[in-house]
């Protein structure tokens, strides 16, 4: 499922924006991050969501967009 995801936006993003992203980390651990330098975007499995809950961490933080 996160690799999905990964491709999805990886697809979108050079599409819509020309924007060529870098994948780090493995589907299997449960967390990618695809980095665009001044944009980075997470994707966690439910379980590592809950364990990292950067949520709580960056309360304070102004969201931009929040997809779920």
């Amino acid at each position: 499922m996160l690799d999905a995801l990964a491709k999805a936006v990886l697809e979108s993003t050079r599409k819509d924006y020309r924007k060529k992203g870098r994948v780090e980390g493995q589907s299997q651990e449960g967390w990618l991050v695809l980095d665009y330098g001044d944009v980075v975007v997470h994707l966690f499995s439910p379980d590592q969501r809950t364990y990292y809950d950067l949520e709580e961490l960056w309360s304070d933080g102004k969201v931009l967009l929040r997809v779920q």
